[in-house]
């Protein structure tokens, strides 16, 4: 976490019947220096569905 960039991003995914699950990007998380956790910033809080924790990935320009 040297560049205060977060390590992963914080997704609510809703399986739905019949159709592609939904992805939504609700908060990201940060590695704690001695690596043994995480701390995790949501900008909403999910209510069903489950919550997903991804790398977050370059972004080509």
């Amino acid at each position: 976490m040297s560049d205060n960039r977060p390590d992963l991003a914080a997704y609510v995914v809703r399986d739905r019947e019949d159709k592609k699950a939904t992805w939504r990007e609700i908060g990201v998380a940060f590695k704690h220096k001695d690596g043994k956790g995480f701390d995790l910033l949501l900008d909403a809080t999910p209510t069903n569905g489950r919550v997903v924790l991804r790398e977050i990935e370059e972004k080509a320009e």
